[in-house]
């Protein structure tokens, strides 16, 4: 296990000033097995009028908050402590296609629930054109575990990271077309290739803490908001797998928040008025200040 101290800094700088802005957030990490008590506090400069901690539908910690007043510059500072525990790998898991058949006939809660992420979504759309990428990975008969660990060890050998290839906005027909992106990316491809298969995947945001190269200084701010995939192995559970690293995640990886996409848990949506053309920075520094 280890522990962390987690910053998160978004600012919004403005042209002109915004007179009104309205915002969710998901920037608290998720509480589970894995991640027992996190011990988060939210900062919001200039101060809203209303700031409101709630749950979302998919379970994940949220916030909503609003401003009232005049303001050329925004900034939400997140801070945490949270411990990240090993969770063990299945040793079996069964046929991707018995998976894919109990996701239509089993009505039991475990497995209606799974079946909401098999679905297209705002970022995920398309995803019957990503079958015949998908089909090399699960042959048939295959453990749908080995066959998700394949496609994600296949898309980290095929795909460029490349910060600058990408948008948010960009669709996922040109970053396969293109061969490269960043983590989003990567986690919605697998998130199409999986559910084209008529399987259940979700996107999970959060945090990768990294190490830096021996001999070298740690640098604050270094670290980053990061993607991958959760891929349902039926009896086996859930399982996190990230593309962008072609691993299974490990203590290293702290989640956020799950959901079908890009767009249930971005860290911060909302709207405005005024402003004007803007910028935003973003810093985020994962420290480990403890291991067992």
């Amino acid at each position: 296990m280890t522990d962390y101290r987690i910053t998160h800094r978004t600012r919004y700088r403005y042209a002109e000033p915004v007179t009104f802005c309205q915002n969710i957030i998901h920037l608290t990490p998720r509480p589970m097995d894995r991640q027992p008590d996190p011990v988060s506090t939210l900062t919001v400069t200039p101060e809203p009028a209303v700031l409101t901690r709630q749950v979302d539908y998919f379970g994940n910690p949220m916030a909503y908050f609003a401003l009232q007043e005049p303001h050329r510059e925004l900034v939400v500072d997140a801070v945490h402590r949270i411990r990240v525990l090993p969770r063990p790998t299945p040793q079996t898991s069964p046929p991707w296609e018995v998976v894919r058949d109990r996701l239509v006939s089993d009505l039991s809660a475990d497995w209606l629930f799974a079946r909401q992420f098999a679905f297209e979504s705002r970022y995920v759309r398309g995803a019957k054109d990503y079958r015949e990428y998908a089909l090399p990975s699960f042959a048939p008969g295959r453990p749908i575990l080995d066959a998700a660990l394949d496609l994600t060890r296949r898309i980290h050998a095929e795909f460029i990271y490349d910060p600058r290839a990408t948008t948010i906005a960009t669709p996922i027909k040109d970053v396969f077309r293109t061969r490269r992106g960043v983590c989003q990316d990567f986690a919605h491809l697998q998130l199409a290739a999986v559910r084209s298969l008529g399987l259940a995947a979700r996107y999970v945001s959060g945090y990768l803490s990294t190490t830096p190269p021996p001999g070298k200084p740690r640098l604050v701010g270094a670290d980053a908001s990061h993607a991958w995939v959760s891929v349902f192995c039926g009896e086996a559970g859930w399982v996190d797998l990230d593309p962008t690293n072609n691993q299974i995640i490990g203590d290293r990886h702290i989640v956020l928040a799950w959901g079908r996409d890009y767009d249930d848990v971005s860290p911060v949506k909302g709207v405005i008025l005024g402003g004007g053309p803007h910028t935003v920075e973003v810093s985020v520094d994962a420290e480990a200040v403890g291991a067992g």
